[in-house]
């Protein structure tokens, strides 16, 4: 085989695993991790002695994973592992049980590989000792910052992370590679750490659409009805171009992306338009902080009444409601947004898909001792309006970085998302990133 090993897709690991080779990614990890620091928790000695375990199921009852190494966000519970959440309240904190995205990745043959570093419990600021694959001194994003990272890096072909703002596809872009946010709820987020039980949304990484599809077809991501089994011709393809209210915050690095993408879709035979959304649409960043402070509060009071002098500031304003947001805002907020889904489902059902920003720059430079992990502007819609997003890598910002935007259908329709994906990739492709 040509390529390095470390460098599989994952459909090509499932078939590369009957024959065993699979110690390139731990060389691989150990290799880079000194420098890239994906990994909060790593332990060949596990890894290997599931690898055995798994060699013992016969070849017609392997899983659809079968041998496929997962990177799993140091949030997630997992039973052989630490969950510590890069909070010093956990150091060393074993779960007893699975989370249930684990329980079903393991009955589909997939091979958890470790732990990757997140921000403290996804919620902060201050990014954890990750750094970009692609340029160590910048950010590999938050708060899914070590999944991003190890799948940029080739050391594990695929990675959970969650997002509760933007915390799956903003490191998707800084680093180059695909992520999957699906449809809020769509994957049980049973046994993750609780931010936001109205946002908190398990996420998909992967370096080809081919495996998101992989992933999606393991969680039943299904749609009411499925896309057409050949691909997308973009001749009868129609994108909504959605700037949103947020597009003063986009840098040239995204502008020149955003260009980009409408002439090259154009030139593929799509048609395109600018969309403008109702101008109600506007407060859907304000709604979002006003749920996150509510519900944040509920998940952190017992962390902080127990250890409050272990937790990040920013954890212990959600604690104590440090804002005051009031339940008549919250409530207003959470009606607001309710109102707000069937009319951006609607909107959304008239395109193939819209397209939106899904950074507002390259990946920010790091400066201790904040680690400063991004603005997740771009995010936040999408996650209150659960709607499944997809990040497609392709530009190249004026530092070199990756720069991607993000596909949006309406909920409950991954496979269609993924579907339209798949041809959007090759088009992208012609914005110069590669993942090398």
């Amino acid at each position: 085989m040509s390529k390095p090993l470390y460098k599989l897709s994952a459909s090509e690991v499932v078939a590369l695993t009957k024959s065993g080779k699979l110690s390139a990614l731990i060389a691989r990890v150990q290799e880079r991790d000194p420098v890239v620091k994906a990994w909060s928790y790593f332990d060949p000695e596990i890894i290997l002695a599931s690898a055995r375990a798994l060699d013992q199921i016969p070849a017609e009852k392997r899983g659809p994973l079968h041998g496929v190494a997962v990177g799993v966000k140091d949030v997630i519970h997992t039973k052989d592992f630490p969950t510590q959440h890069f909070s010093p309240i956990y150091e060393n904190d074993h779960p007893e049980l699975d989370a249930s995205c684990i329980l079903t990745l393991r009955a589909s043959g997939a091979l958890i590989f470790g732990k990757t570093h997140t921000t403290e419990f996804a919620t902060c600021q201050k990014g954890p000792p990750t750094s970009n694959p692609h340029d160590n001194n910048r950010s590999p994003g938050g708060s899914s910052s070590g999944s991003g990272a190890a799948v940029g890096d080739f050391q594990v072909p695929l990675a959970l992370g969650t997002q509760t703002g933007g915390s799956t596809i903003r490191p998707a872009s800084y680093n180059g590679v695909f992520a999957l946010k699906p449809t809020w709820n769509a994957i049980s987020r049973e046994g993750l750490k609780m931010y936001s039980i109205t946002c908190d949304t398990l996420g998909l990484y992967a370096r080809d659409v081919s495996d998101l599809d992989l992933l999606a077809d393991v969680f039943k991501l299904k749609d009411d009805v499925p896309p057409p089994s050949t691909p997308l011709d973009l001749t009868k393809a129609k994108f909504g171009f959605v700037r949103t209210y947020v597009w003063p915050k986009a840098q040239p690095a995204v502008t020149s992306a955003w260009e980009k993408a409408k002439e090259l879709l154009v030139a593929a035979g799509a048609e395109v338009e600018e969309v403008d959304l109702p101008s109600e649409f506007d407060n859907l960043g304000v709604w979002h902080r006003n749920i996150l402070h509510m519900e944040g509060q509920s998940s952190f009071l017992g962390d902080y009444l127990t250890s409050p002098e272990l937790l990040d500031p920013w954890v212990i304003k959600h604690a104590i409601n440090d804002d005051k947001t009031t339940r008549r805002v919250q409530l207003d907020s959470y009606d607001n947004i309710a109102r707000l889904r069937p009319i951006i489902d609607s909107i959304a059902a008239k395109y193939t898909a819209l397209i939106t920003p899904s950074v507002t720059d390259e990946a920010p430079v790091l400066e201790e001792p904040l680690r400063f992990t991004g603005d997740a502007s771009f995010n936040l819609m999408w996650t209150v309006l659960h709607l499944p997003v997809v990040n497609v890598p392709g530009f190249i910002g004026p530092n070199g970085m990756p720069v991607g935007l993000s596909l949006v259908t309406p909920r409950y329709t991954e496979q269609s998302l993924l579907h339209t994906a798949h041809a959007v990739e090759k088009v992208f492709a012609q914005g110069g990133w590669k993942l090398e």
